[in-house]
């Protein structure tokens, strides 16, 4: 996975491109700790990311809990494969999907 950041004062981009499965969510998730601090807005363009495991969620999850708190969270870009698996978890309903 391929993970590329835009900062904008205090808005911040994650792009996404490959899979965040087991092995890559420690990476994102460590981007993610060191980044957020101050951010009021966090968009992940997941364009190029073609897939999402259990793994994934939980880093989405918690990172969206962070933002409940400083600011807000959107997901942008998103497949048909992911969107299915956001829909059968429930995190459509957790999540702000653009």
């Amino acid at each position: 996975m391929t993970i590329n950041t835009i900062l904008q004062d205090n808005q911040l981009t994650f792009i996404l491109q490959g899979r965040l499965d087991t092995t890559n969510a420690p990476k994102l998730e460590a981007e993610l700790k060191k980044s957020i601090s101050g951010v009021q807005k966090l968009i992940f363009d997941f364009t190029g990311l073609e897939y999402i495991s259990s793994a994934g969620l939980r880093v989405l999850l918690t990172t969206q809990k962070v933002m409940n708190r400083q600011g807000e969270m959107i997901i942008r870009n998103v497949n048909d494969t992911i969107n299915e698996v956001f829909e059968i978890t429930g995190f459509v309903d957790i999540l702000t999907i653009k």
